[in-house]
């Protein structure tokens, strides 16, 4: 027998078309087993065509078994084992089979076995072997001599058998009822096996296909609900105290990183805890969030590169990936170096939530940072910049087209490169990884008011007075002179969506900015090699430009807001860096930290894992 079986049928379905069938397959696994990576462990969905004896017969998306040899006496014994083994993360597995027809004699046998058990034989016979016998009721734990059980079986009835990965015990069911524990002590990485034995035998599998008979469910709930009480009655005793004031102080510093700066210190006061950061610091990378999130990417580069000098110099991956967020939203009509080519700019699709659509401005008023210096200032993406304030790059600078609407000539956008392991996230089409859904989500359940988001007054909410006198270092700044948002910039209107807003002067600018950022990215593979990650970056925004209807393409997913909440996140980590800041919270840490404790206990057969997932406290 070639030791095989496992032969993924399960690969490749998300490149085809998915039947409903499929879709509420794949939707019930989910359900059953959340906490199942089917990437790296895929589930069992049918037997295994290769790991079988030659005497069974598949049929019916091979979840129907037959046997097709002569029964004449126990060698004549034939099985069959699914396509995968059963994964530690599920806690609780569980699978129903159907008797079509006892054929003859009714040898049949339901249970389980290890990869490279012999397969010309009933499941329970052989070492790492289990079986549930339909002639006698006996079952068989790795040895040919059964042990009552539970009743025969025979035509119509279907006999479930449940595994708890995390007691490493089997129960089998018949008809719905529970028929109470058979093995125990169950090694890993078993596999769902059937055996027949005498001509005329056929057996359906359900592996999720249908709803279960039994209620596998309910008993799932009563598992969960075991692990989680057992988690809350961790013993704390004495360092209760030490705990909380060290949970106080995580949950200061993810409000902080994030810029939550009123709630922060309105945090910070109750709980008496201290934040590292400065106010108006927090305050700057809140609106150079906020920017970020609104679709206004050139602006978000402008006033980093005023409040933090040196910080895209030194990042060449960071500041390409802004660019080519840029492109993206420039196509989406809504980053201000093609809103500033007509009056009114159209509303961002789906605009972020919290985040206000916002209408450029004409000529040089279109303003959004503020100079301290003497000269006047020009437009440049969108945004105003200095003269004094340009920073020096080694690379050659990219030029912006003036407005249409403005007579002040063009000024040079510093294209410097950044360097930010979080930028190695691309915004593509593909999905993010698993952390950085986790991490989104972890976000979102943290949610706070759209005010939080907003441009705040010179008086803090709770009382907390603005310093008059903050200067300009280390990203601090008076903050009623940097990225000032003009209210009545807000509209309700949204119009049909059209490529650069409909604009055929934004349009150009839109391709020009895009033959400029292809030099770029030439530019940097000569001087630091080839990378994959800059070239798909690239290739999926330009691929925008190949559909009449970007929105609604193979590579529309890049529009979407939601897409701007890694860039955001890269770029406020490397400023957080750049202060010789954390770049992650510890609340996110210890989150990671947590899940990959769950995933290498699913990896080392501990499955517990299944019901102690992270998420299930976050919500």
């Amino acid at each position: 027998m070639a030791d095989a079986g496992a032969g993924s049928l399960h690969g490749g379905d998300a490149a085809l078309p998915c039947p409903p069938e499929e879709q509420e397959l794949s939707q019930r696994l989910r359900r059953l087993y959340p906490a199942v990576n089917q990437e790296e462990t895929p589930l069992p969905r049918s037997w295994s065509p290769k790991d079988k004896y030659n005497y069974i017969g598949l049929s019916q998306g091979n979840l129907r078994v037959h046997y097709k040899g002569h029964g004449k006496n126990h060698k004549d014994a034939a099985s069959v084992r699914a396509t995968h083994p059963i994964p530690a993360a599920c806690g609780i597995y569980y699978f129903e089979v159907k008797i079509v027809s006892k054929g003859r004699d009714g040898y049949m046998g339901i249970g389980l076995s290890a990869q490279g058990v012999n397969m010309n034989r009933l499941p329970g016979w052989d070492k790492h072997s289990y079986g549930y016998h339909g002639d006698d009721g006996h079952s068989f734990c790795s040895s040919g001599t059964g042990q009552p059980y539970g009743p025969t079986f025979t035509t119509g009835d279907v006999i479930g058998c449940c595994v708890n990965l995390i007691n490493n015990t089997c129960f089998y069911t018949k008809n719905g009822h529970s028929l109470g524990i058979a093995f125990t002590d169950l090694p890993s990485n078993l596999y769902p096996t059937v055996g027949l034995q005498t001509p005329g035998e056929i057996v359906d599998a359900n592996f999720g296909q249908q709803p279960f008979v039994f209620d596998i469910e309910d008993y799932m709930r009563e598992w969960r609900a075991k692990i989680q009480s057992t988690i809350k009655r961790f013993p704390i005793g004495d360092r209760l105290g030490e705990w909380q004031a060290m949970l106080q102080n995580m949950v200061s510093s993810y409000l902080v990183h994030h810029g939550y700066c009123s709630t922060a210190t309105a945090f910070a006061r109750v709980t008496d805890t201290t934040i590292q950061e400065e106010q108006t610091s927090i305050k700057n990378r809140q609106r150079i969030q906020k920017l970020v999130l609104a679709g206004r990417v050139g602006e978000a580069i402008e006033a980093t590169q005023q409040l933090y000098p040196g910080l895209l110099e030194h990042n060449p991956n960071l500041l390409f990936m802004l660019k080519c967020r840029q492109f993206v939203e420039m196509v989406n009509g809504t980053d201000s170096e093609v809103r500033c080519f007509s009056a009114r700019s159209p509303r961002s699709q789906d605009s972020y939530p919290g985040s206000p659509s916002l209408s450029p401005r004409h000529g040089s008023s279109n303003s959004h940072v503020h100079s301290t210096g003497a000269d006047s200032p020009t437009c440049s993406n969108g945004v105003m910049s200095t003269k004094s304030k340009q920073s020096h790059s080694k690379y050659p600078t990219l030029s912006s087209s003036s407005s249409s609407s403005s007579s002040s000539s063009p000024s040079s956008v510093n294209y410097s490169e950044s360097n930010s392991t979080d930028s190695t996230k691309s915004q593509q089409h593909s999905s993010t990884s698993n952390q950085e859904t986790r991490h989104l989500a972890f976000l979102s359940s943290f949610r706070l008011s759209d005010s939080e988001m907003e441009m705040e007054a010179e008086h803090y909410p709770n009382g907390v007075l603005e310093n008059s006198s903050t200067r300009i270092m280390n990203g601090t700044y008076k903050h009623e002179e940097i990225l000032q948002t003009d209210e009545s910039s807000m509209e309700d209107s949204c119009p049909q969506r059209q490529l650069c807003g409909g604009n055929h002067a934004a349009t150009e600018r839109m391709i020009q900015f895009g033959r400029e950022l292809q030099m770029l990215s030439e530019q940097l593979c000569r001087e630091y090699g080839k990378n994959t990650v800059h070239k798909k970056m690239l290739q999926d925004a330009f691929s925008l430009l190949a559909y009449s209807d970007p929105w609604n393409c193979p590579v529309g997913q890049q529009l979407d807001p939601i897409q701007r909440e890694p860039v955001c996140a890269a770029l406020n980590s490397a400023i957080l860096e750049s202060q010789n800041l954390p770049k992650q919270p510890p609340l996110m840490l210890a989150l990671g930290q947590a899940s990959e404790c769950l995933r290498l206990m699913a990896r080392v057969g501990l499955g517990s894992c299944s019901f102690a997932r992270v998420d299930d406290y976050l919500h």
